[in-house]
């Protein structure tokens, strides 16, 4: 490396903890104290970005998490088309659960689809004094007369079931002979763990317990073949799913289950027949592809589908998985698409070389991403995760640079404050923050559904993110008004 170089890290290195100490003196000293753990520069050494995370939010600070329950039923649960998924407790987290992450499905919606809908058991205050289970037994019996086609409910508690102690386990398994079907009790409290991340967990655990564990005699009329794969953790935001499943399908294997954008529990049943998990979101559901390795000898491999890079490099690995013929088909997939690619790179790169990035999103978004910006010649000087883990971090390595700005959890104040002294050309983060940092005159993506656009996997998805990254950024619109710092 020459001293030019060097000394320009070095200077952004020195500028990013001169910029985290500014922030940080806002806060009182206790208070800066814990959140300075969270908040640092990205250094080569550093195995996981160097920054604490999975911690708590403090009381009284905006947060951007979301809780236990968004985690089931908004992320793991609810895309599950063809169960009803009814939110068991007081109307609000129904009713704010009622906008859906645009996880696109195929079907009759109020026939055999229910993704849009929403179902609550409608807690009153007499609930909460002498308990609801006969409430919610009387709302299966409902769902069964109203929706004969649906292939199953699951139960989404919210915060006052698990302080009131509802056995919706119980009322589980009784109505569950009663009507046929599964029914799934998911005690997905809002109130339980750190973040939406322990949802995703408890979620999980539920369908390890209450499907894979109640399949009987299902999987032995499933009839396998050699090419068997299941995707893991694709949401089908926009048609993501869609999107990738078109490149493995090209390359020769069979996608059994889509987990759990446009998915069926008769999907989730027969994963464990999978020759291999391919895992899209690791935060969301690397738990339930560790439980099938280790009971049903399923490996699994973490892919990322954003940007054709990416894309090449993860088809291979898939493709090592599986003989000869697969590992062909993978590189006739990459011959095929890779001058379509180019022709996506050559109209859009120089419109968006050296443009700089700052993500904050949730899931895998924060490092997956990163690669398809590249291809394009931009550049992420800063990214974050919600909920993430520590392991989260650690992945988070192989994609960023040395002199990345890392931040956890970062609350309102502190992201408004590294925007505005780091002055990037694009800000990808979530709704909440979408219209701040407009006002504030900076070019923006909503990067957890895509801004009403996508997909943004595969292919077909990269022609998409270019174009809006070119829109977001090069609109006229921005002539019309000033960031805070012009």
């Amino acid at each position: 490396m020459s001293s030019a170089i060097a000394a320009t890290t070095e200077d952004i290195k020195a500028r990013n903890q001169e910029l985290i100490g500014e922030v940080l003196k806002a806060y009182p000293e206790k208070f800066a104290k814990r959140r300075a753990k969270h908040l640092g520069t990205y250094e080569g050494d550093k195995p996981d970005c160097g920054v604490k995370s999975n911690i708590k939010s403090i009381p009284g600070v905006m947060t951007i998490r979301g809780c236990a329950y968004a985690g089931s039923k908004g992320v793991v649960w609810g895309p599950i088309k063809d169960m009803v998924h009814i939110s068991h407790g007081p109307v609000g987290c129904g009713q704010y659960s009622w906008g859906s992450r645009r996880n696109y499905y195929k079907g009759t919606t109020g026939i055999d689809t229910f993704g849009t809908m929403q179902f609550t058991s409608d807690f009153q205050e007499k609930d909460i004094v002498f308990g609801g289970d006969k409430k919610l037994g009387k709302l299966i019996d409902e769902i069964g007369v109203l929706f004969p086609l649906s292939k199953g409910i699951s139960i989404q508690s919210e915060c006052p079931i698990g302080l009131i102690g509802d056995d919706i386990e119980a009322v589980s398994k009784a109505k569950s002979k009663d009507v046929g079907k599964p029914i799934v009790p998911v005690r997905c409290e809002g109130f339980r763990g750190v973040s939406q991340s322990l949802g995703h967990h408890i979620a999980n655990d539920a369908i390890r317990d209450w499907v894979f564990e109640k399949t009987g005699d299902k999987l032995a009329q499933f009839e396998s073949t050699p090419y068997d794969v299941a995707i893991i953790g694709d949401y089908n935001i926009g048609g993501d799913a869609w999107s990738s499943r078109i490149l493995l399908e090209e390359m020769g294997l069979r996608v059994i289950a889509q987990w759990s954008g446009d998915g069926t529990i008769a999907e989730l049943e027969a994963t464990p027949k999978a020759k291999l998990n391919i895992l899209h979101c690791y935060r969301s559901m690397n738990y339930i592809t560790r439980h099938m390795e280790e009971k049903f000898n399923i490996p699994w491999v973490e892919y990322n589908f954003f940007g054709p890079t990416k894309i090449e490099s993860s088809l291979r690995e898939i493709a090592s998985h599986f003989d000869d013929k697969i590992k062909e088909g993978a590189e006739k997939v990459i011959a095929k698409y890779k001058p379509l690619m180019q022709a996506v790179i050559d109209k859009y790169k120089p419109r968006l070389q050296g443009k700089r990035v700052m993500l904050y999103v949730g899931g895998l978004r924060p490092r997956h991403v990163i690669g398809a910006y590249e291809d394009l010649g931009m550049e992420v000087v800063g990214t974050g995760y919600e909920f993430g883990h520590n392991d989260d971090y650690q992945r988070t390595t192989h994609y960023i640079k040395d002199t990345t700005l890392i931040y956890d959890d970062v609350t309102g104040y502190e992201f408004e404050k590294f925007v505005e002294k780091v002055k990037p050309d694009l800000v990808g983060s979530g709704i909440k923050e979408k219209y701040i940092f407009q006002k504030m005159g900076v070019p923006f993506r909503q990067m957890h559904s895509w801004d009403y656009s996508g997909p943004y996997h595969g292919y077909d998805g990269f022609a998409i993110f270019a174009r809006d990254m070119d829109i977001a950024i090069n609109s006229p619109i921005w002539k019309l008004t000033k960031a805070p710092w012009s």
